[in-house]
């Protein structure tokens, strides 16, 4: 069953097509890639997902329901957290105090939120940081920390944005095993990625467009292999 439905989604900006006509589905307790060159549509479509941008056309529904139309905070409570590729955690805040203050979408007391996000460091692999200001951890620090920001506001459905760029080949590998920990946990995951071997790794399916128009969809080997894929990323000499 689909927990996400994005059917027929078109964003226009003037006269520039930013999404045109993309559709696909997140089923529940899948992770679903959505991949395409710099430029393609992909952030954008995040952004029509939880109406930073409102939607030129098309429908998006979260569990059977339109979301086309709510407020930002009102989608996060429905229950699709995000990470965004600009990482901006609350700086001058400890990590523990970050966290804390994203639980606050599901609970009503400090209490009830610092042990929420206690919970959440621990789960995140950042229990030995909790004190630390935010802005003093290193990059894949601050990775965890925005993905277990989002962790606390109890999502279904958790959009992932790059979260791996910049990290190194270790650190890729533990951003590996935490992205298959959260799916373990019963959330629904959609991944913007252009690590390759993250992409290939998680996914189970993968949904790829190119100019803001859907190219390919499938397993990962298919989609690999897929000649409209490899002309977009490699140019059409290797397609």
């Amino acid at each position: 069953m689909a927990i996400l439905e994005v059917k027929n989604l078109t964003k226009a900006f003037g006269g520039l097509l930013a999404v045109n006509d993309v559709s696909f589905n997140v089923e529940e307790g899948e992770i679903l890639g959505l991949i395409g060159p710099n430029g393609s549509g992909k952030t954008t479509t995040f952004n029509c997902i939880n109406q930073f941008f409102p939607v030129t056309s098309g429908d998006i529904r979260f569990k059977g329901k339109s979301i086309v139309g709510l407020k930002t905070h009102q989608i996060c409570h429905l229950g699709i957290g995000r990470t965004f590729q600009v990482i901006k955690p609350l700086a001058r805040m400890t990590v523990l105090e970050n966290i804390t203050a994203s639980a606050f979408c599901r609970v009503n007391n400090i209490n009830d939120a610092q042990e929420e996000a206690l919970r959440i460091l621990e789960f995140c692999g950042l229990a030995d940081h909790n004190t630390k200001l935010a802005r003093s951890l290193p990059l894949a620090g601050r990775k965890r920390l925005e993905i277990a920001r989002a962790l606390a506001t109890k999502p279904k459905l958790l959009l992932l944005d790059e979260t791996a760029a910049g990290l190194n080949p270790g650190e890729l590998d533990e951003a590996i095993d935490l992205i298959k920990k959260i799916r373990d946990t019963g959330i629904s995951i959609l991944v913007v990625e252009h690590i390759m071997k993250v992409i290939m790794t998680i996914s189970d399916r993968i949904h790829a467009i190119n100019f803001g128009q859907t190219i390919a969809e499938g397993t990962p080997q298919e989609v690999a292999n897929n000649p409209a894929v490899i002309k977009a990323y490699l140019g059409e000499e290797r397609a």
